[in-house]
């Protein structure tokens, strides 16, 4: 059963809430106009894939077009959702609104005013630019009777775990917690990749996903994560730290971000070290997941407050190091990586 659209919740600011249904875009549906908004593309793909399939399934005969609102002809938007003489349902994906020329936006507007009957209007607007504006006010205002399928960015790593975690959620198969981890962090940097990587591990693997099937799909992109570098460092595994560290540099990873990864499990580890709270409660508290603050707590273990604080001060040297106060970007990250996992005292790595 599609859940049920919510409503958007009122915005800062003052501003007033959006008046119509916000659909997520995993379990889109159709309306007379659909409103794709956000830089996310692969879940704007996402969602106009899945209106399209809703469509589809209710009627096979429904007729699909495509139209570009930065190169727009006069009359095809009304053309296009017109019936035909047999009735068939129209489906009409509008692309580049956030580019829409002035002809677009004048008949896009007129036509909130009467949507054509058996016609689904879908508009891409990723947010890049403020034109169109006028349009996207009027949706959102409750012209046309639309909903919303927001895609905004994922940038996080928390964002992309909760992304990937959905992907297996969604297709019924279990991932164990330190696979799905490992699975974000080889592909970081790319939602596109880390999406195929998600599906065809769904697709290939019969039973559950666990640690060793991610290394054997993708070993050589789990080997050169920053991620990996930061966690074997943490656990005290120093032969494995630095055979990670290798294999990263050698792929071309940036000495910044490596560091970056490892500064930001030692801060996640100083914000979690003596507390007693669930691990529910402390995360509502501190804004972080569940899951971030079970990890942060295993990666304590071995960690005194001595230690931790010797590892941060590390980790500042090193992060202004990699960034021009040393002539050698990769001795400051082996240093670091060296003091983290031997527990070395500050001055003597």
């Amino acid at each position: 059963m599609t859940p049920a659209p919510r409503r958007a919740p009122a915005r800062s600011g003052g501003k007033s809430a959006s008046a119509i249904p916000q659909v997520s875009w995993r379990a889109p549906q159709p309306a007379p106009i659909v409103l794709v908004s956000g830089p996310e593309e692969v879940c704007a793909e996402r969602a106009i894939a899945g209106v399209r399939d809703y469509l589809r399934a209710e009627d096979a005969s429904l007729e699909v077009s495509d139209l570009r609102a930065d190169d727009y002809a006069s009359g095809s938007l009304l053309a296009l959702t017109s019936p035909s003489l047999f009735g068939e349902p129209r489906l009409v994906r509008v692309s580049g609104v956030e580019k829409c020329s002035d002809a677009f936006l004048t008949e896009a507007i007129r036509y909130l005013e009467a949507p054509q009957d058996g016609a689904t209007v879908v508009l891409r607007h990723t947010g890049s630019s403020v034109r169109g504006k006028k349009l996207l006010d009027a949706i959102r205002a409750g012209a046309g009777g639309g909903i919303e399928i927001a895609c905004p960015a994922v940038k996080r790593d928390s964002d992309r775990f909760d992304f990937a975690a959905g992907e297996f959620q969604t297709a019924r198969k279990r991932i164990a917690p330190v696979a799905l981890r490992a699975l974000v962090g080889a592909f970081s940097d790319d939602l596109t990749e880390l999406a195929a990587a998600c599906q065809q591990l769904i697709a290939d693997v019969p039973g559950d996903v666990d640690e060793r099937t991610v290394e054997r799909y993708y070993g050589g992109r789990v080997e050169t994560s920053a991620f990996t570098v930061a966690d074997t460092a943490i656990a005290g595994r120093y032969g494995d730290a630095l055979v990670a560290l290798r294999h990263a540099l050698a792929s071309g990873a940036d000495p910044v971000p490596l560091v970056a990864a490892i500064a930001s499990k030692l801060r996640t580890m100083a914000r979690v070290a003596g507390t007693r709270e669930s691990s529910s409660a402390l995360a509502a508290r501190l804004g972080m997941k569940d899951w971030q603050v079970d990890r942060a707590r295993r990666d304590l273990t071995g960690w005194n407050e001595a230690s931790l604080g010797m590892a941060i001060q590390a980790a500042a040297r090193a992060d202004a190091e990699v960034k021009g106060a040393s002539r050698d970007p990769v001795f400051a990250v082996e240093r670091l990586v060296t003091v983290i996992a031997t527990r070395a005292p500050f001055g003597a790595a």
